[in-house]
Formats: structure tokens, sequence, C-alpha cells
């Protein structure tokens, strides 16, 4: 016999207008949900449900998948469902020395994050950020399960950015994503006011970029053999490019009378252009003629499917050692680099700024900083009392 269960926890005539999920044994979960068309619409678009006619309720298979799905679909959570259901569906782990504790419901906030995905899509934020905050809400509700994220006053949150910070050891920039992510979910999804009892963003600390020599960037280009591979990274380095970019250009991205390269949603959702080498556009046209591409300047396997970002900082990282190039460098450093030399051949900051993306020239003056077209003319004090050996 089949007992259902309120996910409210009441059997009063208010909890009874409300969906019901119980277990049907062996293996399936039961719904019942009062007649309305809109939630009709959604269970009936889960993916192994069905209706069972005789008994007038929904059931679906006996798994977190499936329940996550559920849940989603109800605008409920895992919080709410009976102490026998989280059992049988082995939510809830018991042993005979130990009251029963809920485990970690890491697939079970489905319905927080799927709102913070609606939320952040309705304002247009990159797919990136999205990812982002959604893996920040993760770890933060695995660290206080069973609790529910809704549960939590202000002290907990100051005590879990406190725990990232004195514990973790987390970078300023980290720390600062993840207030993002909170003070997001707080404020625009639960409606909350959100706050920290003083706790501000960490001060990030200023670290210079590390930039290759005109010398270097040469002998980088001269170690890769593969034309495809080649002219990717001469592609980074003339426009200073970020790697995301770098991947998501198409054919028709590359201006060749104009000389100009269009980045679509670059960092910020802006557009802009850049500029196109003559040198790195004959290496386009050759490789061109080679591979051509399709829907992505740079194609990976199969045909078609775009270049990974991971691949091309692995381009990058071979050729780096190849070359014999010992500094700390990345991918990025080309896009460094770029803006660096810029600077040393006299190209006015804020043109630099345009062409980099830059919201703030302040960004772009980082660059005076790791320029060594001034340091080059200072002299060192040691060098008045100490005559240097003749080379």
């Amino acid at each position: 016999m089949v007992k259902p269960l309120s996910i409210h926890g009441s059997q009063h005539t208010e909890a009874a207008l409300k969906p019901q999920i119980f277990l049907v044994p062996p293996d399936r979960i039961g719904v019942r949900i009062p007649y309305e068309e809109f939630l009709i619409g959604r269970l009936r678009n889960l993916p192994g449900g069905r209706w069972e006619c005789e008994k007038e309720y929904w059931s679906f298979p006996r798994t977190r998948e499936a329940l996550e799905k559920l849940l989603a679909a109800l605008r409920t959570d895992w919080h709410q469902l009976d102490h026998d259901v989280a059992v049988g569906l082995g939510l809830i782990k018991t042993t005979p020395s130990q009251p029963k504790q809920v485990s970690p419901p890491r697939a079970l906030i489905s319905s927080e994050l799927e709102a913070v995905r609606r939320e952040l899509r309705i304002r247009n934020y990159s797919p990136k950020t999205m990812k982002a905050y959604r893996s920040c809400i993760r770890l933060f509700a695995d660290f206080f399960a069973p609790r529910h994220p809704r549960e939590l006053s202000s002290d907990d949150i100051r005590r879990y950015i406190l725990h990232q910070i004195d514990e973790k050891k987390l970078s300023a920039g980290t720390v600062s994503q993840t207030l993002n992510a909170l003070r997001f979910l707080y404020a625009e999804v639960y409606k909350r006011p959100f706050e920290l009892g003083g706790i501000k963003h960490p001060k990030k600390s200023r670290k210079l970029p590390v930039v290759l020599s005109l010398n270097e960037v040469k002998r980088l280009f001269e170690s890769v053999g593969n034309l495809k591979h080649r002219v990717l990274l001469m592609l980074a380095y003339s426009a200073g490019l970020r790697v995301g970019e770098i991947v998501r250009l198409k054919p028709e991205d590359i201006d060749s009378q104009r000389k100009l390269i269009r980045i679509q949603s670059g960092k910020g959702r802006k557009d802009r252009y850049t500029i196109l080498s003559d040198v790195v556009l004959d290496g386009l046209r050759e490789y061109w003629k080679s591979f051509r591409p399709r829907a992505w300047l740079f194609e990976g396997k199969p045909a078609g499917k775009r270049y990974s970002e991971r691949s091309a900082q692995k381009v990058f990282e071979q050729a780096a050692k190849k070359a014999g190039i010992r500094k700390r460098v990345s991918i990025h450093s080309l896009r460094h680099s770029f803006a660096t030399h810029l600077l040393e051949q006299g190209t006015d900051i804020r043109f630099i700024q345009e062409l980099l993306g830059h919201r703030s020239v302040k960004t772009t003056e980082i660059y005076t900083h790791v320029s060594r077209q001034k340091l080059a003319a200072l002299r060192s004090p040691i060098d008045t009392i100490i005559q240097p050996r003749e080379k």
C-alpha cells in the first residue's frame, strides 16, 4: 500500500493542496499534485515520468537525478522532503551508534542553482560568470549541509568568508568572487538583505605581469613547427588577445581589407576591434589554404568543433619549453608583452587601452611599470663609484 508523504510535512487541508512526494515500491518515486495546467506541463516534460491512471499520480525513476529534476519542476528543494523519502533515496546515512544525519546535498540544491542561472541569464551575464557563481554557491551549500542556504544568517555567511580567508588561504580574487555570488543569491534570488558585519572585499595584491622580450617572442614562434599552432600564437601576440578571444574567432572576424580583427563579446560582453598584422595575415592565408576552417577560425576535432582554451594553453607551454624560456609565463603573457612592447614603441596608452578592451586606463597603466624604456635610461648610484668591466 502506498502511503503519500507530504513534502511539507503536514496533513492539514492547506498542505493537501500542495504537491506530495512519496516512494512507490520497488523503484519509483510518486508525486500527487493539485490539478494545475502549469504543473502538469512541467511533469509531462520530465524524462522517465508516467501518469498512473488507476491510482491518479505521476511516477518517476527512483534516482537522485530524477528527484533533482522533479524538485526543480515543483519549485521546492531537498530540505522539504519527508524523512522516509530521503532514507529511501539514500540521502540520509545512519549507523547503529550514530543519530541520523543528512549527507551533503550537492545534487539537490538544483532549484537554487537553476534560479541563479535564470536571473544571471536575464541580466545577460557571461557563461563564465554564470559557471563561476554557481560553483561558489554549490561549495557554500556543501559547507553548511544539511542546513539550507535560506536558513543561514549573516553570521554564518561571515564565518564562511573568514574560513576561506584564514583556513583555505584563498586568493583575494576568489574570495571577492564568492562574495559577489552570495550577494547575488541572497539579494537577487532570495530578496534578502545581504549584510556581513563589516566584511568588505579583500584588497587584491598588485602583481606585475611577466613580459617576454622581443627576442624571446621570436624564439617562441621559431620553435613551433606546426603551422596552425604557430599562427595561433602569432595572432595572440600581434593583436593582444585573451585565450578565450582567440578560440572564439570566426573566419568572418578577420577583415583583411581594413587590416582589423573584430572581437565579439570579449570580457564584459564588449565588442571591439584590434589590429591585424601584415605578417600574421600572410600566415592566416597560408593556414586557410591548408585547413579550410568552417565555423571557427581555429577548430579542433571533430571538424567544426571549436578549439579549446586548454589546447591553446598547451600549445604555448610546449613552445615556451622548446624555446628555452624559463620565466613563469602563460599564453596570457603574449597579451602582456604586446601591450608593453607597444608602450615602449611610443604608442599612446589610451590607444593601447582600446586595443586591449580595458574599461579603465588605470588597468592599462600597469604596463608602464614593466616597460624598460624609462628604466633603461636610469643609472644606478653604484655605477658612479665603481666602473663596470670592459666587455
